[in-house]
Formats: C-alpha cells, structure tokens, sequence
C-alpha cells in the first residue's frame, strides 16, 4: 500500500487489508481485489500491517486506485496519527465552531467554515486513536 500527497510519499509499506473513506461510502481492498478506481472524502484510510497491527491515516480527499496486488492513495494531505498535533487540531475545531456559531454577525464562507470543521473532527478521531 502506498499513500502520497503531492509533497512526499507518507505510507509505503505492506497490508493486510486497507480500508478507506469512498466518496461513495467506506470500501475495503483485500489482496487479489478486483481493480478499481475511486474518489475518496475526507476521513481516516485504516490498515492491517504485516504484522497484523492496525494503522490509521488522516486524509482529506483524494483518489484511490485498488490493484489485485497494490492499494495506491494520492491524497491531498495524508498525516500518520503519531504526526497529528491534537491540541493544534482542538484550536482549529474551537475556531471553526465559533466562525460557524458567529455567521449571523459577520459575512463569512459557510462552505470553508465547514470543511475547516470536518478536517479538524476527523484529524482529532484519527490522533486520538489507539
């Protein structure tokens, strides 16, 4: 399984199984899947390394490409859990929460305010996790 950004390469290794975030819904690839090829949302890809340990990585969107022998994700950001900073992901949820709870006193972009929200939900779910 490999999962890269457009930065650097942030997951290479072997799986057993790999879950991930569809933007049709949560899919899963065994080895000798069927090829396919997907969006994905925003969310956490889950995996069973070799060694039967699972893993969790944060991503915000991107495409996935299931081969019978090889899982690729090119996310727009991926972070591995240990590299997620809780406390600068619980100052953006706060943030977010209250540009979302202010909007009747200001112009702000709902939308963005929005997504600001998820990303930071879903990258505490994935930190927190262990």
């Amino acid at each position: 399984m490999e999962i890269v950004t457009p930065e650097k390469s942030v997951v290479s290794e072997d799986a057993q199984i790999v879950m991930a975030p569809g933007s049709l819904g949560e899919f899963g690839v065994l080895v000798g899947h069927t090829p396919f090829l997907t969006t994905l949302k925003l969310g956490a890809v889950r995996y069973t390394d070799a060694d039967g340990k699972e893993r969790s990585i944060f991503v915000s969107g991107g495409f996935a490409e299931a081969l019978p022998d090889k899982v690729t994700i090119l996310a727009e950001s991926a972070e591995r859990r240990r590299d997620i900073d809780l406390e600068r992901a619980k100052a953006a949820l706060e943030r977010a929460q209250k540009r979302l709870d202010d909007q009747k006193k200001e112009e702000i972009d709902f939308t963005r305010a929005r997504a600001a929200l998820e990303r930071a939900m879903h990258r505490m779910r994935v930190g927190e996790t262990r």
